[in-house]
């Protein structure tokens, strides 16, 4: 989760703005209510963890926001003051299909008196870019943020697409550079190279002098730096979710005009001719149906705490009829998305321990699971055997779960659409290779190493549950493995089963010291020694031996004692 750092003396500069007194007590008891976490509060810095599904309180300026309708009661305004400006930015027909959403907005007379203030304002806007980069940007890819001196560019703006060898001076470089030579060479451009990598035409935002303000979604022109000079506002927001780039530039803008600047709207013209201003001051009007509000909180509120509990996280109560209640939430509320979401607002607003109380309306008898015993049974042999259970990621890759370990996958393999790395792009069909995975991250522990794992794995889009362990030693080989898998059998309760010889290259199992256990005709798992060419894949070095079984078939061919 993001970590931010606020100065009390903004804090109290912003309340006072407001005719609210800052008291620290008060906001270290409550602030946690917001969904926020305070690692640390000092007379002079608040550290505070800002919950994931809350953007728009990564920085002072719109954590401070926030703090008046929660903390103090203050009346909440969920529309943005938006002035219309006269400013135009036009988005050339090419930029569709390379970077299609262009958003614009203008901040004057951003109030800032010191050097230490400015300098910590400098560093906190760029903060909040980053940090939005992440939460809403995606890396940069949904949307990515630029901040310019409005009084060093001249507008009209333009957005166009155009060559690799196009040169200007990047931020924090002297001579200029060509847009080629910024993805290869930049810092910013080696970090986000990726995402125009196969376009031949780059987008580029330029003023009425054709000189270029920024590359997005790489890096400003040197010409358009934030310093402590300035006091009017240039922001760029560009992308291809239109939700993330509106609540990314209303939020910079917030941040701004919570430091004394006003807002004033750009006239965005996109590639397919439409033209719209931004930001859109407007409050989005959500209905909530009163059942879903009822049945989840478990009480009916009236409307006077609804319009209570509403305000307190800056919306408005609106209206109330027979089966919907309409309110009004700020536009820059991304993690709004559903009516259930309104639902936790109020509740949040209202406060959990003011919810009532209420008994189940439902029988809550639980009934056994039909594999309880045999899954307890199985836990209880195998730590009397000295292996230690562990628990693996659901999530692998191809290498480690056939690749590597000559595995064969059992039906349609279930495969994630967006995998976010390449560790991570399917569902586990096996648990030994995850178990080679964890004894390969510990090889500085001494030997043996003993773990098992029970647990869930998928195949042909269904969940099926196996056991597996592995065993690190210097000694034991072939027949240790299998004085183990006769224990577990016996723990089990099974005397009538068969061991018979596995076919070689069958697994990660070594050819001649491997075999596969019947029951009642019932093939119920494998076991033996792992091939050393297997272990190499995992960059073990050491004799291990294993086995894998499945509880179903072990469920089938074993009667129950209990």
């Amino acid at each position: 989760m993001p970590t931010i750092s606020v100065e009390q003396n903004l804090l109290k500069q912003i309340m006072e703005k407001h005719g609210l007194v800052h008291d620290i007590e008060v906001l270290s008891n409550r602030l946690p209510l917001l969904g926020t976490d305070i690692d640390s509060c000092t007379e002079s810095l608040l550290d505070i963890e800002i919950f994931p599904n809350r953007p728009d309180l990564l920085s002072g300026e719109t954590l401070a926001r926030a703090i008046r309708n929660f903390i103090h009661d203050q009346e909440a305004n969920p529309k943005m003051e938006v002035t219309k400006g006269d400013i135009s930015l036009t988005v050339s027909p090419e930029l569709k299909h390379i970077r299609p959403i262009i958003l614009g907005a203008v901040v004057r007379g951003v109030s800032l008196a010191g050097e230490d203030e400015i300098d910590s304002f400098i560093k906190s806007l760029m903060d909040h870019q980053e940090k939005l980069h992440f939460a809403l940007g995606r890396g940069r890819k949904r949307a990515s943020i630029g901040v310019h001196d409005l009084n060093n560019i001249k507008p009209p703006f333009h957005v166009k697409a155009v060559p690799g060898d196009t040169e200007f001076i990047p931020l924090a470089m002297s001579e200029p550079m060509t847009i080629n030579q910024i993805l290869e060479k930049h810092p910013k451009g080696i970090d986000y190279a990726h995402l125009l990598e196969g376009f031949e035409l780059f987008p580029v935002i330029v003023d009425s002098n054709d000189a270029i303000l920024s590359f997005p979604p790489i890096i400003n022109g040197s010409h358009t730096t934030v310093t402590s000079q300035t006091r009017d506002f240039f922001i760029d927001v560009t992308g291809w979710d239109l939700r993330s780039c509106e609540s990314s530039l209303m939020l910079i803008a917030s941040q701004l005009s919570e430091r004394g600047g006003t807002i004033e709207s750009v006239e965005v013209t996109d590639h397919d001719g439409n033209v719209a201003n931004y930001p859109n001051g407007n409050a989005v009007l959500h209905k909530l149906p009163s059942d879903l509000l009822d049945g989840l909180l478990g009480r009916k509120l009236t409307d006077d705490e609804i319009s209570v509990a509403i305000n307190r996280m800056g919306g408005k109560f609106k209206s109330r009829d027979v089966s919907e209640i309409t309110l009004e939430m700020p536009r820059w509320r991304f993690d709004i998305l559903h009516p259930v979401d309104l639902v936790e607002e109020i509740a949040i607003g209202h406060g959990y321990e003011d919810l009532g109380s209420d008994v189940p309306k439902a029988p809550m008898t639980a009934i056994a699971r039909s594999d309880g015993n045999l899954r307890r049974r199985i836990r209880d042999s195998m730590q009397g055997l000295g292996l230690m259970q562990i628990q693996s990621l659901t999530l692998s890759n191809d290498d480690d779960q056939f690749n590597f370990v000559r595995f064969i996958p059992v039906g349609e393999v279930t495969r994630i659409t967006n995998p976010i790395t390449i560790d991570h792009t399917l569902l586990r069909q096996y648990l030994t290779p995850g178990l080679l995975r964890l004894l390969s991250t510990n090889q500085h522990h001494n030997l043996p190493q003993s773990v098992y794992e029970l647990g869930s794995v998928v195949r042909d889009h269904k969940n099926s549950d196996r056991v597996a362990f592995l065993v690190a030693e210097r000694s034991g080989g072939f027949a240790a493995v299998r004085g183990r898998v006769q224990a577990f059998m016996r723990d089990l309760g099974s005397s009538d089963y068969v061991i018979e010889k596995l076919p070689d290259g069958e697994g990660p199992w070594l050819s001649g010291r491997s075999a596969k256990v019947i029951v009642s005709g019932v093939h119920v798992g494998c076991f033996g020694e792992i091939d050393p060419s297997v272990a190499e894949n995992f960059d073990l070095k050491v004799p291990i031996s294993g086995a894998e079984f499945s509880l179903s078939n072990l469920e089938i061919a074993i009667a129950d004692p209990v």
